[in-house]
């Protein structure tokens, strides 16, 4: 901790080391007056123990119950004690790495290419007697509140903020008249109404302005238009773009670049002659879904949607197809986060596969639609239809995944939306040649604490897939389970 004799901001006081050069005190004053001081709750360094790096120019100030609290959930398997253990290892880098007065502040740069040039300040003094007396004294979080209040006595002339992802935490800050805010830097976007949808209408006067010189050609029983004009800079490789009129227009982008976009018409999975295991699509979303899902040249497709809207037996049935008939996988493998909605069910007997069996519902329901599909094979037929698919379909937990590789695999993560951006990267680079992964998702039903729709890790791939080659991406927008699910979802 800082002495309040010490000012340790105060520009004329500070140290000339290896990671600031030397610069007049009328400059130096001015740039230090631009910084803050960052508190940080532990659930931040246990949410992104890379935090400690993500507040650029700024300082950050850790507690000394922060550390206590590192300490006491270090141990375990879980992400957040991975994450604990991470955090620590970082914090004994930048203290290893200390050089002059750790209650000067230590540099978090470590090279050039660093976006932080702030310091680090540690607790190195006890701070008692500014828990206000309407807070406990035994909990850890009005420990780091007092040390909050602390800090804006000894400097005020900073801005000094609690950082936390703990929503009471910081409504209890605000309530006392103190400075809080949510950690931001793990948000993919702040407001997800901009996240990519995979979709475009064209406007009603788009040939107008873009169909002349247009080139058409057919290949391959697909028809393709090259255009011009101010909208093709904006469209995005495989972003299906469509015009609903007396001849609507389904199509994919195939490529743009500039002011020049080359459109690819969709197949039709509406029609029963184009069924995928016995599934045809019955909106357009569905209809650009299977088009993903059915394309050997996209390796990675992530579907959003609300409950019903089809995602995870378009899914199936697809791998299916690709699996058993086009045999361009060798197996299917489905995996899923075990967050529970309600109280969690207990430690479960068996095999990997059998304890995971509590949470393949949606696979098991999806199977039977699927197995029904066939009405001429008869009860024996599709008896030995559900054991040849069971046979080809591998149910994984995400536990064990680290240090895997899947070759020719048909990899479909379902509730995708409760990983982390971190674990969401673990599962993805387990693709190995000819492996496609499909995510599939709904950010309106987060269940994992701390995870919002802006930092969820479907947002995460979504937001960074899009655009590439190899990649597609389509939010479902209608429901098709029934018109009690479709009228729960809209007013519920």
């Amino acid at each position: 901790m800082l002495r309040p004799t010490d000012s340790p901001f105060d520009p004329e006081d500070a140290v000339a080391d290896d990671y600031e050069k030397p610069m007049p005190s009328s400059k130096k004053r001015s740039a230090k007056a631009l910084t803050k001081l960052f508190v940080l709750d532990t659930n931040v360094l246990m949410h992104d123990p890379t935090s400690l790096y993500r507040f650029a120019e700024h300082d950050i100030f850790i507690p000394i119950m922060t550390l206590e609290e590192l300490d006491n959930n270090k141990k375990g398997m879980s992400e957040v004690s991975r994450n604990a253990r991470q955090a620590s290892r970082f914090l004994d880098d930048i203290v290893s790495h200390a050089k002059g007065d750790i209650e000067r502040g230590i540099p978090l740069s470590r090279h050039k290419a660093d976006t932080a040039t702030g310091r680090l300040f540690l607790q190195t003094q006890a701070i008692n007697g500014h828990i206000p007396p309407s807070l406990p004294m035994g909990k850890a979080d009005n420990h780091i509140i007092g040390v909050l209040i602390f800090l804006l006595k000894q400097q005020p002339q900073r801005h000094v903020i609690l950082v936390s992802k703990d929503i009471n935490m910081r409504i209890k800050a605000r309530a006392l008249g103190l400075p809080a805010e949510d950690y931001f830097n793990d948000k993919v976007l702040e407001d997800t109404d901009l996240l990519y949808t995979g979709e475009r209408e064209l406007p009603a006067d788009f040939w107008d302005k873009h169909g002349h010189k247009m080139e058409s050609w057919k290949k391959d029983g697909r028809t393709y238009y090259r255009v011009h004009g101010p909208l093709c800079r904006s469209l995005m490789l495989n972003e299906f773009v469509y015009q609903e009129s007396e001849r609507p227009l389904y199509a994919t982008v195939k490529d743009a670049s500039g002011e020049t976009a080359v459109f690819e018409t969709v197949k039709d999975y509406t029609h029963s002659k184009s069924n995928v295991w016995g599934i045809t699509a019955r909106n357009r979303e569905q209809n650009f879904a299977l088009n993903l899902l059915m394309n050997p040249e996209i390796d990675f497709v992530s579907l959003l949607g609300q409950a019903g809207a089809g995602k995870t037996l378009l899914t199936i049935a697809a791998g299916l197809m690709q699996t058993l008939e086009a045999k361009l996988y060798s197996e299917i493998i489905f995996t899923r986060v075990t967050v529970p909605v309600g109280e969690d069910i207990g430690y479960l007997p068996g095999t990997e596969e059998e304890k995971m069996t509590p949470w393949m519902g949606a696979l098991e329901d999806n199977l039977d639609v699927l197995n029904k599909t066939d009405e001429d094979a008869g009860e024996w037929g599709r008896a030995a239809t559900r054991d040849l698919i069971r046979s080809r379909i591998k149910i994984k937990s995400l536990n064990f995944m680290r240090g895997r590789t899947f070759l020719n695999k048909y990899l479909i993560i379902d509730e995708a939306q409760n990983l982390t951006p971190k674990q969401m990267k673990t599962l993805i680079t387990r693709a190995g040649p000819g492996t496609k992964v499909v995510c599939l998702g709904n950010i309106a039903q987060i269940d994992t604490p701390y995870l919002t729709e802006g930092s969820s890790g479907l947002t995460y791939v979504v937001d960074r897939f899009k655009g590439w080659s190899h990649s597609g991406h389509i939010t479902m927008k209608r429901g098709e389970r029934s018109r009690l699910a479709d009228r729960a979802a809209e007013v519920l």
